[in-house]
């Protein structure tokens, strides 16, 4: 096991891995921007390693002053967390050359997942449900035009090598689509460097629908069941969910094991999130798969007992998943709420500032992950989230309750932040109903 962890990453999920490897008996070692200079975060810690100001561009993305501090502190591992560098394959492959070890997928599995038009070749082979459209990129319009003819429109272009709702076009006739491939090719080259596009069909009525999935450096993989994270606006979740509710148990069962067989066939070693669209009809179609920690494992981890963190770090070590699929099973139901320093009523404009009140709500089935505490100033630098609230409750019915009374314990001033919002939504029919789809918050919002 390793003896020295260097977390690249801040904030909350670098609190969420320094609290993990305490409980395994390992050290840690922070890296920081001038403008996390006094985190709470960062007193945990064994060590903490300041590499650069405050712009990420120049702290948290620069590789080679992640690699330099893990040289100073004697890590033996880095551990990326989510965001920055966590999805990068050339940032595991250096690590891996520097003689860290990379505390996540290979590159060359993280490569292989991570470009969207091989992962839906692979996809196609272990069985995984996979939308309609373009065997692989958009060379020829005209096929490309022929393509979209058949499946029906509206159909959506997407780029290869990014995520986030970056490079993609909805297009619902042959000439908003001749226009929109190249635009998403453009944005596409500016925001991954590759320019590379494809073509699925667009469900315009939809759940988000993932499957939590683990594995090993011998061949194992096993999946935790599903989450649901349809409460979105403009592709950034909310509220996440799990398991899914309303979802019929075989075919969840069938699109699950599909999804860890994805991951076997690809050589993954440790945590990834294969992602679905599911239609009303309860038909899958995979959109991706994010080759790392989720922000809202700790739901997964919620309703079966496994610790996703430690996990990790143990089969980066090279030990073997300590359960296998039959061991897994789901109790109860949780919720995640992204409390994210936003104003809803301002069209969700963050709220960087001093936090002078933070009364956390508690009580059974409550978990709080974050790093903040009265005094503590949010800076401009980074995203919005500032805390994860986490329920747990024996039904869905139980959760809602338990959620909407921990929201209303939950103090933060005078900076304002999206609490608001949940407290509405958990009384919305469509959600409480679970008939949502991943629209319905932007039409609430217009609605208003």
């Amino acid at each position: 096991m390793f003896k020295r962890v260097l977390i690249a990453n801040r904030g909350e999920i670098a609190l969420r891995i320094i609290r993990a490897c305490r409980e395994m008996g390992i050290e840690t070692i922070c890296v920081y921007s001038s403008a996390d200079e006094g985190g709470p975060w960062l007193e945990q810690a064994t060590q903490s390693i300041c590499i650069g100001p405050g712009p990420s561009k120049d702290s948290y993305l620069r590789i080679e002053r992640i690699i330099a501090a893990a040289e100073v502190g004697h890590a033996d591992a880095i551990h990326p967390g989510y965001g920055f560098l966590s999805e990068n394959a050339h940032f595991a492959e250096v690590c891996r050359d520097s003689g860290f070890e990379f505390i996540g997928p290979s590159p060359e599995a993280m490569s292989l997942l991570g470009d969207k038009v091989n992962c839906k070749r692979l996809a196609k082979q272990a069985g995984t449900p996979i939308f309609p459209g373009t065997e692989g990129g958009i060379e020829d319009m005209d096929e490309a035009v022929q393509v979209a003819k058949d499946i029906g429109y509206p159909v959506i272009v997407k780029a290869s090598g990014g995520g986030g709702g970056r490079g993609m076009r909805i297009a619902q006739d042959e000439a908003s689509l001749r226009s929109g491939v190249e635009q998403a090719r453009q944005e596409a080259q500016a925001a991954f460097g590759n320019p590379v596009v494809y073509l699925e069909k667009y469900l315009e009525f939809a759940r988000h629908f993932e499957v939590q999935v683990i594995g090993d450096k011998h061949g194992n993989a096993v999946h935790l069941y599903e989450r649901d994270c349809s409460s979105q606006r403009r592709h950034q979740k909310l509220i996440e969910e799990a398991p899914a509710p309303g979802v019929d148990p075989a075919k969840r069962d069938v699109v699950c094991s599909s999804a860890a067989e994805l991951i076997r066939r690809a050589k993954y070693s440790g945590a990834a999130t294969v992602e679905f669209l599911m239609d009303p009809t309860q038909h899958f179609f995979m959109l991706e798969v994010n080759t790392r920690v989720q922000v809202e494992h700790p739901i997964s981890e919620a309703i079966t007992g496994v610790d996703i963190v430690q996990t990790g770090i143990r089969v980066a070590a090279g030990e073997v998943l300590p359960y296998t699929q039959a061991d897994i099973k789901v109790n109860g139901h949780a919720m995640e709420f992204r409390i994210n320093a936003e104003d809803p009523a301002r069209n969700f404009m963050p709220q960087a500032g001093l936090i002078e009140t933070w009364v956390p709500p508690g009580g059974p089935g409550i978990r709080l992950d974050s790093h903040v505490r009265v005094g503590y100033r949010v800076p401009p630098n980074y995203d919005s989230m500032i805390g994860k609230l986490i329920v747990h409750a024996p039904t869905r019915e139980a959760c809602i309750r338990r959620s909407l009374g921990a929201l209303g314990e939950f103090k933060v001033g005078p900076i304002k932040t999206t609490i608001p919002l949940y407290q509405r939504l958990l009384n919305e029919p469509m959600f409480t109903s679970a008939s949502h789809d991943i629209k319905y918050v932007e039409r609430l919002l217009v609605a208003k």
